[in-house]
């Protein structure tokens, strides 16, 4: 079973070539300057994100809210910045927020055993309303002068790299510090693969649950960060999109198990190349949006089925409040 889940990365990563290097040839367009830094700086928020998805999911739980903490606290910042509040100020208030909303999340599967799934779909909407109705005044949230040089988090480049890349990277080294060299991420995969054996053998699995969506959630706001600073502004009804799709497929099509207790970070960067190049290379060839829904859909199928024979569900561990 080791073995089929290695060869699906590397499969991953194959597809991932062979589609690079067809739409280098083929698509016009495709492999300029311009499009490359727009190719990076959707792969970098994409894939700051599905490290936030692959925390929880390796812990068998989901994070249906995750776009809502990529949307509102950022765009609090700048709402904040705009009616005259420092940007420290805005800054801090935005992680309390985060962490808040994370705090909630975690509470809701781990204490009162609501399923992840609809918990987080439920405090996303509310946190999306929250926005919409009382804190930001317009639905594309606009930049402003006391954001003055914050704009380098992801428009500038280090090294000939650009920033939002480095973030990603960044990003990447922390989540796999925690995840594989830490006490806390061991319990993670300790939960994810056997919840009962894991609280059996002392691991304090609720408020460890607790700290797994707060850590997402403020991951979450990271790349919604990012993300604003790549465009100078911050479109609050992202929410309403399919991205929370686009990273689900990340995170499965990479290799990580819905089943949970596997994975890791190798996983959600393979996933992030080729689901940003493919969405990259449909939006070249202007193919409409349904369209590409119509796409995601059948890989994300495709993705979820072939997890499911890789990586069966053990019916005998399996848990109430999980996925």
């Amino acid at each position: 079973m080791k073995r089929l889940r290695f060869n699906q990365q590397e499969i991953v990563f194959a597809v991932f070539a062979v589609l690079f290097l067809a739409f280098s040839i083929f698509l016009r367009g495709f492999l300029t300057p311009e499009n490359m830094l727009t190719l990076l700086q959707n792969v970098a928020v994409l894939g700051i994100l599905g490290l936030a998805m692959a925390i929880v999911v390796i812990g068998r739980g989901i994070d249906i809210s995750l776009i809502a903490a990529l949307a509102v606290p950022p765009g609090l910042v700048l709402q904040m910045v705009q009616n005259g509040h420092s940007l420290p100020a805005a800054l801090v208030t935005a992680v309390l927020l985060t962490i808040a909303f994370g705090l909630v999340n975690g509470w809701l599967i781990a204490y009162a055993e609501v399923p992840s799934l609809f918990a987080t779909l439920a405090t996303g909407l509310l946190l999306a309303g929250l926005g919409q109705a009382a804190l930001f005044q317009l639905d594309v949230v606009q930049w402003s002068d006391g954001m003055k040089g914050f704009e380098r988090l992801g428009q500038g480049t280090i090294l000939g790299i650009p920033t939002s890349i480095v973030m990603f990277a960044i990003a990447c080294v922390v989540v796999a510090f925690l995840l594989r060299q830490t006490r806390w991420g061991a319990y993670i995969y300790a939960i994810g693969d056997n919840p009962y054996a894991a609280r059996v053998t002392g691991i304090p699995s609720r408020p460890i649950i607790v700290l797994q969506y707060v850590v997402a959630a403020l991951i979450g706001c990271f790349a919604g960060l990012v993300m604003a600073a790549s465009v100078n502004s911050m479109p609050t009804r992202i929410f309403n999109s399919t991205l929370i799709y686009d990273v689900i497929l990340v995170v499965v099509l990479g290799g990580i198990g819905l089943s949970g207790g596997r994975g890791g970070v190798l996983n959600v960067i393979i996933g992030t190349l080729l689901i940003g190049t493919m969405l990259n290379g449909m939006t070249i060839m202007d193919i409409s949006y349904a369209g590409q829904n119509l796409v995601k859909g059948v890989v994300l199928l495709l993705a979820v089925i072939t997890d499911s024979f890789l990586n069966p569900r053990n019916e005998e561990t399996a848990q109430q409040g999980d996925i």
